[in-house]
């Protein structure tokens, strides 16, 4: 495998976050090739598949697209950028091995680019040309806050409200990024930052127990199961172990989860005899309490003001974010408040898109990014916290 970026076609216009659980992709097209009402080219199976990932910006430059695809199924991945002809030249033959003129250089980031470096190569004739995963968390984050005045938030009882970030007091802050695990990144400046704590207890744990729990077969089912359940069926409270009663003197209510899952000990039921509703809210609920308060925790540990949440396990849910936020407060006392980010799955693909500036390659793409972002860019797509701008839904 030649590695020479000379004799490789790069592509600074493609970029790529493969993780344990999702893929993210940013890529940006030129106009000259799609008009600003086309839709991008995905069949209704992909649809289904990309759920809620498909999302356009565009800009004068071009349109910035915004994908995400399961890991489990990156032939999904592969066929999108080939149908779309994100491959300078087209679709190879079938085992057929490329040039070093065919070869095209693209940025990546996760474990994945190094797990599927060969699988690029082999089925695209892309080079995926690795960028540190930490690095780009950060300069993703950094990028989104500097560059969207709507970009953090906080959410709380239902209310949300957005925050207007003063971009020279930024730093430092803390950064929680929840994938599949949990990393929590304390940083400094644009490139001075350290990862200070994590927990394997994150996106995919919810997923992993959930899928084992309950007949659910994808994360979004899982979540919009959670949406319904009562976690009060199975969790075990403080009103439970004190009849009905808060413990006031150290400040527990009566609703406040003593034991997640407690009840289950308690009662003689088997695992069919519970909802399947109920078992994934509790689950969701456990996870997120623990999120939120390991994060608290290492904010305190380094004196930080402010922690963003970021990552694909939020999703804009409501619920999430909002059983967050309670456990910040609470270990807080009202001190801190949990802020979240509009593009929060995305961070990881934007730094690596951004990264393209360090090999010059062309216009700086953090410049790019932060000017398309900033310009009421008109967007299209299925969520509101991932974009900039207003949204309108895409049909399927």
């Amino acid at each position: 495998m030649d590695e020479n970026p000379t004799k490789t076609n790069q592509s600074a216009h493609l970029a790529l976050d493969i993780g344990g659980t999702l893929i993210k992709m940013v890529y940006l097209s030129s106009d000259d090739n799609c008009s600003p009402d086309s839709q991008v080219k995905v069949s209704q199976e992909e649809s289904n598949e990309i759920s809620d990932g498909l999302m356009k910006c565009h800009t004068g430059k071009g349109t910035l697209h915004f994908l995400k695809f399961e890991t489990s199924k990156i032939d999904d991945c592969l066929e999108f950028i080939s149908s779309n002809q994100l491959c300078s030249h087209g679709d190879l033959p079938d085992k057929k091995q490329p040039s070093a003129h065919d070869r095209k250089l693209i940025k990546a980031t996760g474990g994945g680019a190094f797990k599927f470096a060969d699988l690029f190569m082999e089925r695209l004739g892309i080079t995926l040309d690795k960028v540190d995963e930490m690095d780009c968390l950060v300069a993703g984050a950094n990028s989104l806050l500097k560059a969207n005045n709507q970009e953090a938030f906080t959410y709380m009882n239902g209310h949300k409200e957005y925050l207007q970030i003063d971009h020279n007091d930024m730093y430092p802050y803390l950064l929680v990024n929840i994938g599949s695990g949990v990393s929590m990144i304390k940083v400094e400046g644009d490139e001075k930052f350290e990862r200070v704590s994590g927990t394997s207890v994150g996106g995919g744990t919810f997923w992993g127990l959930g899928k084992l729990l309950t007949n659910c077969k994808s994360f979004d089912e899982l979540l919009k199961l959670s949406h319904v359940g009562n976690n009060r069926v199975i969790d075990m409270l403080v009103g439970d172990i004190y009849g009905g009663l808060d413990y006031s003197k150290i400040g527990l209510s009566s609703t406040t989860i003593a034991s997640s899952f407690g009840k289950a000990i308690s009662e003689n039921k088997e695992l069919e005899d519970y909802k399947p509703e109920d078992m994934a809210r509790s689950l969701l609920r456990m996870i997120s309490n623990n999120i939120g308060q390991i994060s608290y925790l290492n904010a305190l540990r380094f004196g930080l003001k402010r922690i963003f949440f970021g990552g694909f396990f939020i999703r804009g849910h409501e619920f999430t974010m909002d059983t967050i936020s309670v456990a910040v407060d609470f270990w807080s006392k009202g001190e801190a408040k949990a802020m979240f980010l509009r593009h929060e799955g995305f961070l990881g693909a934007l730094g690596a898109y951004t990264s393209y500036q360090k090999e010059g390659s062309g216009e700086s793409m953090s410049h790019q990014l932060v000017e398309q972002l900033s310009n009421g860019v008109q967007c299209t797509g299925e969520n509101q916290r991932l974009l900039p701008a207003e949204i309108k839904s895409q049909g399927k």
